[in-house]
């Protein structure tokens, strides 16, 4: 095959959503195969001492670069490792043959430029039913389940994220890791930017203060969903991360993912107790749909050169 057929997957994975934008990973790429790995200088120690997150996020990535993949009509086998192999390796992409581009990867292949997280206020209009069965099904499909939370269970989603927001607002590693990620210079193609975040403001379930003053909108997310997805794989929990943004975007949805209270063990347990125990959050999402046109700016990222190397 072509390797500039493995680059242009490389290059879609970049577009991944991960924690605090860290993109916290780097592929090798050889004749006909690619090795996803993790950037140990990328992870975020006080955040996610435990790696969860950094998986999360990598997962995002190569489900990315698997979309981009199969649109061209590449077939590829996808070996994963739980925890990183020699090298720091997480996952290997064989590619085997080429046929036919797959119509519904093309799809979530065009989202994945327009996909956006997206934290201001939701407007008043509902996600139906049919469109999170669709999302179910997205998350499904990469070995992950999705609880779409009850109303009335929102609440106390609320109360897990802020308790765990206040708690990490007296922890000064954490608070080192916020002012590190949210204060990069323009060049390191990282981070996140005043531009992209929002103050925080009257919602269900809070936004994590990004010390921005960027205006949420007037409404309080009254049409918004709350979706957690949950197993016992985080590489595959970030897949199915993937899914259901790229899904969401290419029905119309707005997406905001956020990990803010499944940061700390017992703000965890809270939102364990909602899922009666049936497997691990790992991150929820906000679905809605924004009563704006306004286009959101995109989020910076790193160059090409800097996450991939030829083998």
């Amino acid at each position: 095959m072509s390797i500039a057929s493995l680059d242009a997957a490389a290059r879609a994975s970049l577009r991944a959503p991960s924690i605090f934008n860290t993109q916290p990973w780097t592929w090798r790429i050889g004749a006909d195969a690619m090795e996803l790995c993790v950037a140990e200088d990328r992870r975020l120690r006080a955040t996610d001492p435990d790696g969860r997150l950094l998986l999360l996020s990598c997962g995002a990535a190569l489900h990315h670069a698997r979309v981009a993949l199969a649109a061209e009509g590449w077939a590829a086998s996808v070996t994963r490792f739980r925890a990183p192999e020699t090298d720091g390796v997480l996952a290997r992409v064989d590619v085997a043959g080429r046929g036919e581009p797959d119509p519904a990867a093309q799809v979530l292949a065009d989202a994945i430029e327009r996909r956006r997280t997206d934290r201001r206020a939701f407007g008043d209009r509902p996600v139906s039913g049919e469109t999170l069965t669709a999302l179910r099904q997205a998350v499904e499909a990469e070995g992950a389940f999705l609880h779409v939370v009850p109303r009335e269970d929102v609440p106390m989603l609320g109360i897990a994220a802020e308790r765990a927001a206040d708690a990490e607002s007296y922890d000064p590693a954490y608070q080192s890791e916020l002012q590190e990620w949210t204060h990069r210079p323009a060049s390191a193609g990282d981070g996140v930017p005043p531009a992209t975040a929002v103050a925080p403001s009257l919602r269900r379930v809070p936004v994590r203060d990004f010390g921005s003053s960027s205006d949420a909108g007037p409404a309080h997310d009254e049409g918004a969903e709350y979706a957690i997805i949950y197993g016992d794989d985080f590489l595959r929990a970030g897949e199915a991360l993937s899914a259901l943004l790229l899904t969401a975007t290419a029905q119309g949805l707005s997406t905001a993912p956020f990990t803010e209270a499944f940061e700390i063990a017992w703000s965890r347990a809270l939102v364990s107790g909602m899922l009666s125990g049936l497997g691990e959050p790992c991150v929820a999402v906000r679905l809605g749909y924004v009563d704006s046109d306004e286009p959101l700016p995109e989020s910076p990222r790193r160059s090409f050169e800097e996450a991939v190397t030829h083998v």
